[in-house]
């Protein structure tokens, strides 16, 4: 059995199971092995230079010739431009805008026949990119890890389904084929996935913070502004918990990010990854964590999540019935 949407003929992929652009963790090999397993991958190059961002698009291509994304801040127009000529002259399939929408560089990418993809939290903000011409959105619910907004997912994705006329990939805290079930029973074309591959053997995550995955349940991750100045969820620990009476003091984004940086707990630079002290690092982590027990390869991953959400269709399938004696209309 296999899974196909009309996103899988969008990008060229076999099914529809999505990396998430974590910056300091969806590395080359991450996005590479998700993509050959048929899924997509997308490099999080948010911490990323130009040339960086060229890098790693081209160890990803010695890696697989399927496509691939690549995740950047949009918030971040500075960078925003320079990077765009790279990802397309590199070969990416998709541009995802991690925050706000890439108005300056959508044409640019729709000419190179790069689609565009932005993620939300809210559905006037999936309206908006809708409007500006991309071609489809992440639906966030605010049990994800990483930057999130407030609303639920199973609030949010349905209604997002409704609002826009384009693809909806649904996030947060989808761990597994069930999630996958459910999203596209929400209406969705796919799953966009993050802390289930944040624990997977290729992630180029520091061991300290795998292991706190495998150890952590739902109730351990937290939101805060302490890390970047915009809401985050992560694993909680002293560091947020020391900032949890200063939030006054808490600078606006991208300067609270720069202070972090600075502090040495903003572990997402190609240099620093293994350098990470739990009890103050950032750890973006999703509220599904208390269902990941194990740390596989992502191919393995992808193909676990691919079989369990075509049971799970089957199952769900298989109870509707014709009501006994029933007179039909």
């Amino acid at each position: 059995m296999t899974l196909r949407t009309p996103i899988c003929d969008l990008l060229g992929i076999e099914f529809p199971v999505f990396l998430a652009g974590m910056g300091g963790i969806s590395f080359a090999e991450l996005c590479a092995a998700v993509s050959e397993a048929g899924g997509f991958g997308t490099l999080g190059a948010a911490a990323s230079s130009p040339e960086e961002i060229r890098s790693q698009m081209r160890e990803v291509r010695r890696l697989t010739d399927k496509p691939f994304g690549v995740d950047l801040l949009a918030a971040l127009p500075e960078t925003l431009e320079a990077s765009a000529e790279v990802i397309i002259e590199e070969g990416a399939s998709a541009f995802i805008a991690g925050l706000g929408i890439p108005r300056t560089v959508l044409a640019r990418f729709h000419e190179a026949d790069v689609k565009v993809f932005s993620m939300c939290g809210r559905v006037e903000h999936a309206r908006a990119a809708a409007d500006a011409g991309c071609d489809a959105v992440v639906a966030q619910g605010t049990e994800a890890g990483g930057h999130t907004g407030r609303v639920a997912g199973m609030a949010l994705i349905p209604q997002i389904v409704d609002a826009v006329d384009i693809p909806v990939l649904a996030a947060g805290s989808i761990v597994d084929g069930r999630g996958l079930a459910a999203a596209l029973a929400f209406g969705a074309d796919g799953i966009w996935m993050g802390t289930r591959f944040v624990a997977a053997r290729e992630a180029r995550a520091a061991e300290s913070y795998k292991k706190a995955i495998l150890e952590a349940g739902s109730s351990d991750t937290i939101v805060t502004r302490c890390y970047s100045g915009k809401t985050m969820r992560v694993l909680r620990n002293a560091y947020v918990d020391e900032w949890a009476d200063r939030t006054d003091e808490i600078l606006p984004f991208p300067e609270q990010s720069a202070l972090s940086y600075r502090e040495g707990v903003m572990n997402l630079s190609l240099d620093n990854y293994e350098e990470m002290d739990p009890n103050r690092s950032c750890m973006p982590t999703g509220q599904g964590c208390g269902r990941i027990d194990d740390l596989p390869p992502a191919g393995e991953i992808v193909r676990r999540v691919v079989e369990q959400a075509c049971q799970t269709l089957a199952r769900m399938q298989a109870l509707v019935v014709e009501p006994a004696g029933r007179d039909r209309p």
